[in-house]
């Protein structure tokens, strides 16, 4: 195939590609390299006193204080397993509001007296670190003069080694917080959301009759969506160097309109990518479960096992740190970016979420008989009541300039947010509403038809893909995270909507019993109550349907479209009193978060710009132009011999050069724009007057695609990116 010289040399480059040897030891049974790099209950039960073990382990398990006494001891043992796993640093990991993660290394190793080193690691240093606090995004709450910050460490979450083939790291996860106490990071505020929960589903479970529960928790599972593509197109692409996504590209002849990739048999280069992955992962103790062709060619997903929400956190956010670096290895390009093709499906994270604890299991578990399972459906209607009233925060969650490519698209839940029940669950709060639950659809059977096959069992309802809030049997799904987001934002929303649910109807419950209503009665009336107050949000059919979107207004649910729309609800006077309330974030904090937001918002979209007007100026039309000339050229050339020739495609590209030029100079000037006054009117103006004109410029660029000599064409397209690999 031919192509510009840098388009030539990636397609070659991709053709001789040799896959690199593994560079793990296929020897290791994957079960028995799970956790090997990580400080592990067991591995702290051989190394700590018994004593110290029982304290730490209360406080992981049974949330109990963490005892400063224990921190000495245990930081002395993780330097001994540490050094032993050939650690030469330590790192206090971290999660700012970059979305990214932050580590700070330092030496394990000092100068002793006479001449040579010792390994120090006192109590004090695992507990606490020092980065610079005015160099992440704050939002206002440090100035640049004010740049002391701490990590802290979290004893819930286990430290681990990170191997580098000149050194391995002990990776210590920290919160980070100014020194006034204000969270600046992701893990503060969800450590803070899943005590708050915790507190409220205790109360409930107490009125169940359970004296002492054990501790509640928030579990999650959050399945990575994620395009792979050769690194060597990346490098001949400077839009996906710069945002992560193709800001020019026509449609290729063969997208995802057969839905042939699906599921289909995963191609030998990406399977032993994904073999070395997981061992990483393994090594990690992170639980990587399920792995499968997605939807658009290209593009691949990877789920884990349910764990406690915040330890989900940190391993989904290291999940994908390590498919990058794997990816690299193969000579691969991992793409987290929501929407990096246009026309094809984008990508997601969709978060899985329970609660649970030690004594009851499950508490979204409906058994057999939902009906008659009370406890159940005091939880499930505490979710009801939470997404009904704090929809609007749910959207403001996931809401991000890349995450918008997919929000409403017949790819990704509508902007609308419902709750998708099922049959089964509908149906007994249906008969809730109308006095009482006596009865649960059954599940049922599939006889297929062929005696050499088995009979199928079925659930008693459907799923609902379109749906952005979904319960699955067992748990809910929470669809419409975006593939590059951390979902602390979510589960910190969720954690704390429910503990508001929860609250109310704790609450609730005990002013009927002192009021002498019956304890049955009194979970009628309070589910009765919350079915009928907030039914709305329950909605089970085609959330991509255009008779939704009317639907949905007639129901008061709100249709955030855009970020823009979003992101005023983290500050509205519900949200500032929801967070204040429970304690997980201050007025300021707030504040701060919406700042960052938007001003993040505002940063994306000025990058994307600023590329699309340096490919198009610097690449496409210089391009176009000299195809452009070729064909002019050709033409004079039989008009001198009396030759008739034919101009169609000489005023066709004309056409689209001429409207190119004109987009370049409406960018160039949206660009020039620098009269706002405040974040807000920088990400109005990135939002309302960025987008359309990159919009423009892009439109006869990917025409010009279809009209220039291939020869000419210096760009990647994407029938190559998507299918050569």
């Amino acid at each position: 195939m031919s192509g510009s010289k840098a388009r030539t040399q990636a397609i070659e480059r991709v053709t001789d590609h040799q896959p690199p040897a593994t560079f793990f030891s296929l020897t290791d049974a994957p079960g028995e390299v799970f956790g090997f790099n990580v400080f592990t209950k067991a591995v702290m039960q051989k190394r700590l006193p018994k004593p110290i073990f029982k304290s730490v382990i209360a406080t992981i398990e049974q949330s109990k204080p963490l005892d400063p006494a224990v921190a000495d001891i245990v930081a002395s043992a993780m330097k001994d397993w540490a050094l032993e796993k050939g650690a030469t640093h330590y790192a206090h990991v971290f999660y700012p509001l970059t979305g990214l993660t932050a580590e700070k290394h330092d030496s394990f190793f000092e100068p002793g007296d006479d001449g040579g080193s010792i390994a120090e690691f006192a109590g004090k240093t695992l507990t606490q670190g020092e980065p610079d606090a005015s160099s992440f995004p704050n939002g206002g709450l440090r100035a640049t003069f004010e740049a002391r910050g701490y990590t802290g460490w979290d004893v819930t979450s286990p430290a681990y080694i990170l191997e580098n083939p000149n050194g391995n790291t002990l990776c210590i996860p920290t919160v980070f917080v100014s020194m006034t106490g204000e969270a600046l990071d992701h893990k503060t505020p969800l450590l803070r959301s899943q005590q708050a929960m915790a507190a409220q589903a205790e109360r409930v479970l107490k009125l169940f009759g359970h004296a002492k529960p054990g501790a509640v928790v928030s579990f999650a599972g959050a399945e990575q969506e994620y395009f792979l593509i050769d690194r060597s197109f990346v490098l001949a692409r400077p839009d996906l160097l710069n945002s992560g996504r193709t800001l020019f590209g026509a449609k290729p002849p063969k997208g995802q309109e057969f839905d042939d990739h699906y599921f289909g048999a995963i191609p030998d280069r990406v399977l032993a990518y994904m073999l070395d992955c997981e061992r990483e992962l393994f090594k990690l103790g992170i639980p990587a479960k399920t792995r499968h062709n997605e939807v658009a060619p290209g593009q691949f997903e990877i789920a884990p096992m349910f764990e406690r929400s915040n330890v989900a956190t940190d391993h989904q956010q290291l999940l994908m740190v390590v498919l990058k670096k794997v990816a690299h290895l193969h000579g691969m390009e991992c793409l987290f970016h929501e929407k990096p093709f246009e026309g094809i499906n984008g990508s997601g994270k969709h978060v899985n979420f329970s609660l649970g604890n030690a004594t009851e299991g499950n508490l979204l578990l409906p058994g057999d008989n939902p009906h008659d399972n009370a406890q159940f459906l005091v939880f499930c209607a505490a979710v009801i009541r939470s997404v009904h009233k704090f929809g609007g925060l749910l959207r403001a969650s996931v809401a991000s300039a890349t995450n918008d490519h997919r929000l409403g698209a017949n790819e990704a839940p509508p902007a609308i947010i419902s709750i998708f029940l099922g049959d089964q669950l509908t149906d007994v709060f249906d008969q809730i509403a109308k006095g009482g639950a006596t009865m649960s659809k059954d599940k049922g059977t599939i006889i297929i038809g062929a005696d050499t096959l088995p009979v199928l069992p079925t659930d008693p309802g459907d799923r609902n893909r379109t749906s952005p809030f979904a319960f699955t049997g067992n748990r809910f799904e929470f669809r419409a995270p975006g593939s590059l987001q951390s979902i602390a934002g979510p589960m910190v929303t969720i954690n704390t909507i429910l503990a508001e649910a929860l609250d109310h109807i704790a609450t609730e419950i005990e002013a009927s019993l002192d009021a002498g209503i019956g304890f049955d009665e009194a979970i009628q009336k309070i589910l009765q109550a919350i079915i009928t107050d907030h039914g709305a949000v329950v909605f089970n059919g085609d959330g991509y349907s255009d008779d939704w979107q009317v639907e949905a207004a007639a129901r008061g649910l709100p249709n955030l479209r855009t970020t823009l729309d979003a992101l005023p609800e983290l500050v509205s006077p519900e949200a500032l009193e929801l967070f204040s309330h429970y304690g997980v974030f201050s007025d300021r904090e707030m504040h701060s978060r919406y700042e960052i937001a938007m001003e993040q918002y505002a940063l994306s979209i000025g990058v994307e710009a600023r590329s699309t007007l340096e490919m198009a100026t610097t690449v496409i039309l210089p391009a176009a132009i000299r195809y452009q000339t070729e064909l002019a050229t050709n033409i004079a050339s039989l008009k001198a011999i009396d030759v008739e020739a034919d101009t169609t495609d000489l005023e066709g590209l004309s056409v689209h050069i001429k409207a190119l030029r004109a987009g370049i100079a409406g960018l160039k000037g949206a660009l020039a724009h620098d009269s706002a006054t405040s974040t807000e009117e920088e990400a109005a103006h990135a939002g309302k007057e960025l987008l359309p004109a990159m919009a423009a410029v892009r439109g006869p660029a990917d025409e010009l695609e279809t009209l220039v000599a291939d020869d000419l064409w210096p760009l990647p397209t994407y029938q190559e990116m998507l299918f050569i690999l």
